[in-house]
């Protein structure tokens, strides 16, 4: 399956990113066919985050879901910039999720479905389907409410 027809069929459009700035890469190939991605937010329209704010606060579960998925066509799109071509991709490894959430909230699996799901509609159940981990935490950097960071093995 070719990952960009199958984006293309999901409606989704990738949106520009650099593969690295000046101080830290987006990501990096290490050892044998590995790829680590570092954090990455939502979407972004003229320079700011779409998203602003805390799950539980700002933010139902279901929508921090939506916020979630968002976050994976970022994800997407930052992999494709270092990368060069999705379609390298042989398995998403390990996904670390944290979530900026209002006190007492403990539902964060669920508001990372959002972004585990796009994962496996894009990739397939084999590709797509990764190990994960959910984190609640009070603040994330510019006050989003997702970062998602990523750990995958790419094709020889």
């Amino acid at each position: 399956m070719d990952v960009y027809k199958r984006l293309e069929e999901l409606g989704i459009k990738l949106v520009p990113m650099a593969a690295k700035n000046d101080h830290f890469r987006q990501g990096r190939e290490f050892g044998d066919n590995l790829l680590y991605m570092s954090g990455v937010g939502p979407e972004m329209k003229d320079g700011k985050f779409i998203y602003i704010g805390r799950v539980g606060e700002e933010f139902t579960v279901e929508q921090g879901a939506a916020v979630a998925k968002s976050v994976g066509i970022t994800m997407l799109s930052a992999m494709h910039a270092v990368i060069g071509d999705l379609n390298r991709v042989k398995c998403i490894v390990k996904v670390l999720g944290f979530v900026s959430s209002a006190s007492g909230f403990c539902q964060q699996p669920a508001v990372m479905n959002g972004f585990s799901d796009l994962m496996v509609e894009v990739f397939g159940w084999d590709v797509g389907s990764h190990a994960r981990s959910a984190i609640g935490t009070s603040i994330l950097p510019s006050n989003i409410p997702v970062e998602v960071e990523m750990l995958v093995e790419l094709k020889e």
